[in-house]
């Protein structure tokens, strides 16, 4: 039984069905449990947290980005799927830290001063929070000065950039030299993203990394982790 609502959360994931009411990418999929209806009845059989973040949703998302990169999945496919598993995690969370189950890290990310593009911020988030991280979002149009407070505060292993125009992936390099300033930079690994940006840009400005897209970006911070202990 266990198995059968880890496999049928997996699969309303690539789906990108949050609730029964959504239709899904099949058809007759309507008035079906979603991800919601399934986490909660997952909790109330008493099944293990860590399976089903890692069966349930880690794993549905490594498919959906097989299939973002195969073409078969589209940006607003990815989203859906993304939405269902930060819902998920709501749900999660309080359980999760109740249970002491261990967080892999803590990051934080932001889009950049005068930025105000978050889609891809927040699909990072989601598959972040997917893969047993802890995020702190900022949002965006954050400045340099405010993210160097949000890492003294919260102690990151990660802060991760975004920006999506030209004009202001400048304060990406504002916000590392405002780091070094602070005696911070060598506490927190830098990682930055967007359309503008590029692996030859993030060695440019002194970032740790440059991730092409969410998943990139994940599995960069996975690589990260496992190397350090985190």
């Amino acid at each position: 039984m266990a198995d059968d609502i880890l496999l049928l959360i997996r699969e309303n994931v690539i789906q990108g069905r949050v609730t029964e009411e959504d239709e899904g990418m099949d058809e007759g999929m309507v008035g079906q449990p979603g991800v919601i209806e399934l986490v909660n009845r997952a909790l109330e059989e008493g099944m293990d947290l860590e399976g089903i973040v890692q069966q349930g949703l880690t794993e549905a998302m490594e498919t959906v980005g097989q299939k973002f990169e195969a073409k078969e999945y589209f940006i607003p496919d990815m989203l859906a799927s993304a939405e269902a598993v930060g819902a998920a995690m709501d749900i999660l969370r309080p359980h999760l830290a109740k249970a002491g189950v261990r967080v892999k890290g803590k990051v934080v990310l932001a889009t950049v001063k005068d930025d105000l593009h978050d889609i891809g911020k927040s699909i990072v988030s989601m598959l972040l929070q997917g893969a047993g991280y802890m995020v702190e979002d900022l949002g965006t149009d954050v400045s340099p000065e405010a993210m160097v407070a949000a890492v003294r505060e919260k102690n990151p292993a990660f802060l991760g950039m975004s920006a999506l125009l030209t004009s202001t992936m400048v304060h990406m390099k504002e916000t590392i030299d405002a780091l070094k300033e602070a005696g911070l930079r060598d506490k927190v690994k830098v990682l930055i993203g967007g359309a503008p940006t590029s692996e030859e840009f993030a060695h440019d400005i002194g970032a740790d990394a440059y991730g092409a897209d969410a998943f990139h970006a994940v599995s960069i911070v996975e690589a990260f982790g496992a190397n350090s202990g985190c």
